[in-house]
């Protein structure tokens, strides 16, 4: 699998140069020129629903639990680094934002359980997002190849999130325990969370917390909707001004293809191919949704960066620390970085 995800990456790099080539060098960079010191706000724009999406984690954790805001932020900011430049298929930031928790001492089956619950939610508001993606497309542009295949995506995908409900309240993690302890090569990683049977137990005491899985959803959702202000921002600032439901419609719908295309790391290439298929629709020339789509490999390279490298300082902190974790916390999810050079 890892071997397959290289290959993707290299062929979507070569992608991106082709394109590039293809549409003009010249006329590509100066689109993203264009943009100048703006590029300042497109990257801090999308610090907000990051943040936003690490403060409504919170409300998964049980109220006697301690849940600091500055804690919660810097853990989902490390994990959205991990999944936005390491090849680790969209879930290892998850993960990652597990074993930095556990390492800070809270209660294993606890961290464990809302993270995965927070993944289902997400992926469900995410697919409710491309909803509104589809239903923009159709009530602007009509009706479209787009927007059925769009469509039909998104329902085969509340199909799978549904079964993957139903399987975490039937216990899930107490099946899927072998298989875990073979892809982790051995490293029973569900033992640092209590194990699977207690960590299937939380998840389904977090289930009948409805409040707080209310809370959750809508502010992912909020984060969602929020994160349309960087194609937006974009293109105000190369003096190409589109309407929100424009900038609704490219974002949910480009975060569908990257969804969907999540053995290739980052989706790159695809993503610059999504840019360019869907700008045309609204009416974007190809070297400007190229530029859009370089603007955001940018931005993702300068917040997911100095996330990788405080990731790497804290894991350096808990392997010198007196007072590390017993061996079984350690197992937990061992840095993708070392587990990607031990093929």
């Amino acid at each position: 699998m890892r071997i397959l995800g290289f290959s993707a990456l290299i062929a979507g790099i070569g992608a991106i140069i082709a394109l590039v080539l293809y549409q003009g060098v010249g006329d590509v960079a100066a689109a993203i020129a264009a943009v100048g010191w703006g590029l300042v706000l497109v990257i801090v724009s999308r610090m907000v629903p990051i943040a936003l999406d690490g403060y409504v984690w919170r409300f998964l954790f049980p109220k006697d639990t301690p849940r600091p805001v500055a804690l919660m932020l810097w853990a989902r900011w490390i994990g959205e680094g991990v999944n936005t430049l390491m090849p680790a298929f969209q879930v290892g930031g998850a993960l990652v934002r597990t074993r930095l928790l556990v390492m800070r001492g809270f209660p294993g089956k606890i961290v464990g359980a809302s993270v995965v619950v927070d993944l289902t939610l997400s992926t469900l508001t995410q697919l409710l997002f491309t909803l509104v993606g589809v239903g923009l497309l159709l009530a602007h542009y009509g009706n479209n190849d787009i927007a059925k295949g769009a469509g039909a995506g998104v329902g085969f995908g509340l199909l799978l999130v549904i079964g993957f409900c139903i399987f975490q309240h039937r216990g899930l993690f107490a099946y899927l325990v072998g298989l875990v302890s073979r892809v982790a090569k051995g490293r029973d990683w569900v033992r640092a969370v209590g194990g699977a049977e207690a960590l299937d137990d939380a998840i389904r005491t977090l289930y009948r917390r409805r409040w707080a899985l209310t809370l959750n959803a809508a502010g992912q959702m909020i984060a969602w909707t929020l994160g349309a202000a960087e194609i937006w921002l974009a293109l105000y600032f190369m003096d190409i001004p589109v309407t929100i439901a424009d900038a609704l419609l490219l974002e949910s719908l480009i975060l569908a293809v990257r969804a969907a295309a999540f053995f290739v790391p980052g989706a790159v290439g695809v993503q610059e191919g999504a840019f360019v298929l869907l700008g045309a629709v609204i009416g974007l020339g190809p070297e400007v949704a190229l530029a859009l789509s370089l603007i955001k490999r940018v931005r993702e390279l300068v917040i997911g960066a100095p996330a990788l490298i405080a990731w790497q300082v804290a894991e350096g902190k808990h392997l010198f620390s007196p007072r590390r974790a017993a061996p079984t916390e350690e197992a937990l999810t061992r840095p993708v970085l070392e587990r990607s050079s031990g093929d």
